[in-house]
């Protein structure tokens, strides 16, 4: 966050190319991370103060969102629209700690542009990138610290972002195994990795949350089966899956 003393604004930037903070649009109220890198963040620490107050203390807020590193797309002037609440993130330091979340939105939505398709699958990309270079314990931490909440938001279609750290954790804990059919993954990647799809239990159209519990890891076919039948059977199956892959008292297949 950025403060004009002279121009009486506060710049906001939300860089998803990162591995820091957090940040998710919900509908169409931004939840955007506080500052302070370590530790837990403070309402009374450097420009969360100026944010926190913003309602009253004639501060002019914008918003600048990072789709492509190193590009920065105007969104617009934003509002605080409710109390800032607490969350838990990984901190710089790889310790958990409690940030503030402040809810935000457009001031004027209706006159804001839909962001392309291509951009959200820029930020998907990005995030995918960071989840893959973490260990399996930076990893399960960022994925037990997800909201549980799909981050959803309007482009040319209204798109369901998934958190990229709890579909990693799935495909890690499938071991190159899809979770429905116990067969090996068809092929392996450019990168040299098993090659299975995200696939949420309970699909977050229908109100399925993006958590580790409603995540699993499939093969192309079993994926499309899933979209094309849904058999309770299957479903059930599935959750055992990953109910026995989270447990720590079993052992996890090499």
């Amino acid at each position: 966050m950025r403060r004009s003393l002279r121009t009486n604004t506060l710049v906001i930037v939300s860089d998803p190319t990162k591995s820091l903070y957090e940040d998710q649009w919900i509908g169409d109220v931004f939840h955007y991370t506080g500052m302070g890198k370590c530790g837990d963040q403070s309402l009374d620490f450097a420009q969360n103060k100026t944010l926190y107050h913003s309602n009253t203390n004639g501060v002019t807020v914008y918003l600048f969102e990072v789709y492509e590193k190193g590009k920065y797309t105007f969104r617009g002037p934003v509002k605080l629209i409710d109390t800032p609440y607490q969350q838990e993130q990984l901190g710089e330091d790889k310790v958990l700690r409690n940030v503030w979340i402040f809810p935000l939105k457009l001031v004027n939505s209706s006159a804001s542009q839909p962001i392309p398709e291509s951009s959200i699958r820029k930020i998907q990309e990005a995030r995918e990138k960071i989840a893959q270079q973490l260990s399996d314990e930076d990893l399960l931490a960022r994925a037990k610290s997800s909201s549980g909440k799909a981050s959803k938001r309007t482009a040319s279609t209204t798109v369901y972002e998934r958190d990229e750290f709890i579909a990693e954790l799935a495909k890690r804990n499938a071991r190159g195994i899809c979770q429905l059919c116990d067969q090996s993954a068809p092929f392996v990647d450019k990168k040299n990795k098993p090659y299975l799809e995200v696939h949420h239990i309970i699909w977050l159209s229908k109100g399925g949350n993006d958590s580790i519990e409603n995540t699993v890891a499939l093969c192309p076919n079993c994926h499309r089966k899933m979209h094309a039948l849904n058999l309770d059977v299957d479903v059930q199956k599935l959750r055992n899956k990953v109910s026995f892959s989270l447990n720590p008292l079993n052992p996890r297949r090499n």
